[in-house]
């Protein structure tokens, strides 16, 4: 393996995951395993045939994604209201999750193979546009955001006018009305409760409240696994994906929190140590953008776990349960691995 410290930090992070899942939510098993194994075989794979050979296909994966995504809209199960999930036997797929590797690789391809006129940013945009609505109106408004700043991240990385930047936040500014109307009412619910969770403690508010008592709780080793009161009596909602920090914070306290975010750092750092150590620089876009949605992946789940930010359903990287989600991370770092000149 080219990189030990990325794998060992990876290693670490999933052993967590099964240590905390299995204790918060044993009925995930042994069907988990079964994604863990998934995604453990495609690291391997796109980091074994390397970057130059996966950037060919990458017009392949774009329309691969697309085509994903409308299939969710037409044969997905409907869950809340929702319609992310694509069943396939006894397991569920989330297109909007696998996909967003493949979308960076497409747009690293795109924004490097030719200089970047102001023709072809618009026309980037537009490919932009196209799955992150698709992925809207599921509605999935944190997986829409994660796709928006990994394209963010391949641009500052790509040789451009800077001055399209500007355009390109007037242009999320003018399409700001239309992404609130296009939100589901509990979305639009996070985001008015957010500066004061307090005014509705049994409604919008009521995640944020149970996800700060159960961090506080937790102190500086834990209740212990198993023993977590918010956890195992179900205060805490979603506590295996959405605010597995606070669950992990609770039954393994300060101490356990340091450790993931520790490992999760490792993963980080190695990232941008590729930067500079890349095989083209179509390779150093797609990591940059891989990095910046990693980065914004885990600040956003640690502060809205700590109610710092408002409630956004963005799974821990390697730790929440959610096996689509686990997967794409795993194709991305695999992909970005392959990238690795050492």
């Amino acid at each position: 393996m080219r990189d030990v410290f990325l794998v060992i930090a990876i290693a670490f992070l999933i052993f967590l995951s099964v240590f905390i899942l299995k204790a918060i939510a044993p009925s995930l098993f042994p069907f988990y395993f079964v994604y863990i194994a998934v995604g453990i075989v495609t690291f391997l794979i796109f980091s074994k045939v390397g970057f130059e050979v996966t950037s060919i296909f990458s017009k392949h994966f774009y329309i691969f994604s697309i085509f994903l995504l409308i299939l969710t809209l037409i044969i997905g199960r409907v869950t809340r209201g929702a319609v992310r999930w694509i069943p396939i036997g006894a397991f569920t797929v989330q297109a909007a999750e696998i996909v967003r590797p493949f979308l960076l690789l497409f747009f690293a391809v795109f924004l490097t193979q030719k200089s970047v006129s102001l023709k072809r940013f618009l026309i980037a945009l537009v490919l932009l546009a196209i799955p992150s609505l698709l992925i809207l109106i599921q509605p999935s408004l944190g997986v829409t955001v994660l796709t928006v700043i990994g394209f963010l991240g391949v641009m500052l990385a790509s040789k451009f006018d800077k001055k399209y930047i500007l355009w390109g936040i007037l242009g999320m500014l003018v399409l700001l009305p239309i992404v609130w109307l296009v939100m589901a009412p509990y979305q639009r619910g996070r985001v008015v409760t957010f500066l004061d969770p307090a005014s509705d403690p049994l409604g919008a508010g009521y995640n944020s409240l149970q996800s700060t008592i159960s961090v506080g709780s937790g102190k500086l080793t834990g209740m212990g696994l198993g023993r977590g009161i918010q956890t195992q009596l179900s205060f805490l909602p979603e506590k295996q994906t959405d605010f597995v920090f606070a669950a992990v914070a609770e039954e393994l306290g300060f101490t356990g929190v340091i450790l993931m975010l520790m490992a999760i750092f490792v993963v980080l750092y190695r990232l941008t140590v590729y930067m500079e150590n890349v095989v083209s620089p179509t390779a150093r876009a797609y990591v940059s953008g891989l990095f910046l949605t990693l980065l914004a992946q885990v600040f956003t789940h640690v502060g809205m776990n700590l109610g710092m930010l408002p409630i956004t359903g963005l799974p821990f990287p390697l730790v929440s349960a959610g096996g689509s989600s686990f997967l794409a991370t795993m194709i991305g770092l695999g992909i970005a691995v392959g990238a690795y000149k050492k």
